[in-house]
């Protein structure tokens, strides 16, 4: 029975068939850390606003230049 088992495989033996199992693992992690990255990406930056409305979170140079036009901050801050 394994000698039969053995030529069927090629000789290849346990090794190649884990081998392979271990590649589809590895391959279908990598299409679903591909589609997760994909979609955190696309939403990373926006903030709900309410009523399902989205706008896009102010940069940091965006907060600087709001504070020093309400006299907040001046050059020397």
């Amino acid at each position: 029975m394994w000698g039969d088992m053995m030529a069927y495989m090629g000789n290849y033996g346990w090794g190649h068939m884990l081998f392979g199992g271990l590649m589809m693992v590895l391959f279908w992690g990598a299409v679903i850390a591909l589609v997760v990255f994909l979609v955190r990406s696309l939403i990373r930056g926006r903030v709900e606003v309410g009523d399902g409305v989205s706008r896009q979170r102010p940069t940091a140079l965006d907060l600087l230049q709001e504070r020093y036009a309400r006299g907040e901050i001046d050059q020397q801050d």
